[in-house]
């Protein structure tokens, strides 16, 4: 593999309602933190709120996309979710090999999602199997 220790692979994505609303049909997580601006106005953050998972699947697009053109099988990830990201948010997902396990072609990486104000709003574990 031409991947080393330290190389490190970003991907941006706005957060728009309608990319929640999809997420939401395509999940069938429907909570009315995510869509309902008046229920999400009368808790904590004031506003709804983008999933969670949302920021997982920006990562996991960052894995495929980061191996310049490889196919990858993700084996694990953790998330810690630290801050809530809302819409109009510019989310930027970003993985940095920590170890490589050359014999079985598993790459392990530093996960971490920032908001346009450079804010940690998610971040964790990830390790991938290269295949291709």
């Amino acid at each position: 593999m031409d991947i080393e220790s330290g190389d490190s692979f970003s991907i941006s994505r706005e957060i728009t309602a309608d990319l929640i609303q999809k997420f939401a049909e395509v999940s069938g997580d429907f909570s009315p933190i995510h869509l309902d601006p008046e229920f999400a106005g009368r808790t904590r953050f004031g506003r709804p709120i983008a999933h969670g998972m949302l920021s997982g699947a920006f990562i996991s697009a960052l894995l495929t996309e980061s191996m310049k053109g490889r196919t990858v099988v993700y084996l694990s990830q953790t998330l810690k979710f630290t801050a809530p990201v809302f819409i109009g948010d510019t989310i930027t997902s970003t993985g940095t090999v920590t170890r490589i396990r050359e014999d079985k072609k598993i790459v392990s990486l530093e996960t971490i999602c920032k908001n346009q104000d450079g804010q940690t709003v998610v971040s964790g574990e990830a390790a991938i199997m290269v295949l291709a």
